[in-house]
């Protein structure tokens, strides 16, 4: 099998669907344009939904992408595992009611599989259809000559797209058959199994019912496509490595992270998760910052915010003296500048941002961890197993410590973090606040 560089298999899939007669946009900001409903943008489909509702008129009725997504839900796991990651591209290829199944299908075979493009052995392909969706079935063995036992028959939950009420539909999946070692050993061992043998990656979205949320489903006059193929999945696949930090441009940006910190990967695993954190974060702060998001306590800027102190505070537990991140910054714009020449053009704006916000975590950073440790330490003599409320408040509003970062470290002591007592204290504090305001009689501030 071939092994493609990560910005050769986003230049390969572009121009792939661009022979297919599809538009090639460039990613939309990380920022959603008009839609209240998201914080930052999370999947590649994102930016057009006013295209698939029809609320919009799309630029063309075929379009390809590949998009800048951030996701944070998981974050305590990001380091922890070697899959998890806050930053990643999706690319895709859309359908806005012009063709439907038959094409999404042949085209993502031909790419996958045609020497002349991917040219991953077939044999190493599974697909997967929804339950009912015959028609699916039917193309993938009557028409790409798929044999009955390797497509796979799985229920809404794998194989059904719907967010609510709106546009949804069933989903045709490509699994990667890994290879007998990232199995279970188990002879039914198969796609859908829980091993990390077969990886799902990449996800062809039928979107032809209009769900009212309960239930119902009503046929659409102009059925639409949504695909989605996680970049850096491909590429792990593609460079045969196990993890998205072994891709080629990834790991390049953990290279300059380990030569700063002095280690090397692979030999100590509490390491190992700094490298990681930090690898993840400054790509996702390096390019929320590019398209205009600044730190703040508040929304996407606070996921920026808690985003780089967490990737300082990493620095720290890999010995890293001093600030560090604006340094790493030139690597992820080098990696990435096929694609995002803008990352370079805006360079020195992004490097002072990371700079300014790590020199001011850096002023309370260490005396807050000094004193979150004496807070453990007299916990744990105490025999409890939670953190008072009253001291994550201290360390929050004296010392102007994230209660996110005291969380987290509290859980790598072993310890829970009293919630309920905090919020309460914080509520006492805002409600303080506010008559004290009142009693100034505002002064017109807010």
């Amino acid at each position: 099998m071939k092994n493609f560089g990560l910005n050769e298999l986003r230049e390969m899939y572009l121009s792939f669907f661009e022979t297919k007669g599809h538009l090639r946009l460039p990613s939309f900001s990380l920022i959603p344009r008009n839609d209240p409903s998201l914080l930052l943008i999370n999947a590649g489909m994102s930016p057009m939904k006013t295209w698939f509702t029809g609320e919009e008129e799309p630029p063309r009725r075929r379009v390809t992408t590949c998009q800048k997504c951030i996701r944070t839900p998981d974050i305590e796991n990001i380091g922890k595992t070697a899959r998890h990651g806050t930053y990643f591209e999706m690319l895709g290829n859309f359908s806005f009611g012009d063709y439907f199944k038959r094409e999404a299908i042949h085209w993502a075979w031909e790419f996958l599989t045609s020497p002349d493009w991917v040219g991953i052995d077939p044999d190493r392909l599974y697909p997967s259809v929804y339950l009912d969706d015959d028609e699916a079935w039917n193309i993938w063995h009557n028409e790409i000559g798929i044999a009955p036992e390797r497509i796979f028959r799985f229920g809404k939950e794998d194989n059904f797209w719907e967010h609510g009420s709106g546009p949804c539909g069933p989903c045709s999946e490509i699994h990667f058959d890994r290879g007998e070692k990232y199995g279970c050993g188990k002879p039914d061992c198969k796609p859908g199994c829980d091993c990390d043998r077969f990886m799902e990656f990449w996800n062809l979205v039928f979107t032809q019912f209009d769900g009212d949320g309960k239930g119902g489903y009503t046929r659409l006059a102009n059925p639409n496509i949504d695909t989605g193929m996680g970049l850096e999945r491909l590429a792990c696949l593609m460079q045969g490595v196990d993890n998205l930090f072994e891709v080629d441009t990834v790991r390049n940006i953990m290279l300059a992270v380990s030569e700063k910190a002095n280690v090397k990967y692979g030999e100590d695993e509490k390491k190992d998760i700094s490298l990681r954190v930090i690898t993840d974060h400054i790509r996702s702060t390096t390019f929320l910052i590019c398209d205009g998001v600044v730190p703040s306590n508040e929304g996407r800027g606070y996921v920026l915010r808690r985003l780089l102190r967490r990737a300082a505070r990493h620095g720290r537990l890999l010995g890293i003296k001093g600030t560090f991140l604006a340094d790493i910054v030139p690597v992820v714009a080098r990696e990435n500048f096929s694609e995002y020449p803008e990352l370079t053009e805006k360079l020195d704006y992004i490097q002072k941002v990371v700079a300014i916000e790590e020199e001011r975590f850096a002023a309370t950073i260490d005396s807050g961890l000094d004193i979150l440790d004496s807070m453990i330490k007299e916990t744990k003599t105490a025999g409890a197993d939670t953190l008072p409320g009253e001291d994550v408040f201290k360390l929050s509003d004296t010392f102007g410590f994230p209660v996110d970062l005291t969380r987290e470290i509290a859980l790598e002591a072993g310890l829970g973090i009293d919630e309920a007592g905090f919020e309460a204290l914080l509520a006492e504090q805002k409600k303080r606040a506010r008559a004290a305001r009142a009693a100034m009689g505002d002064l017109g501030w807010t």
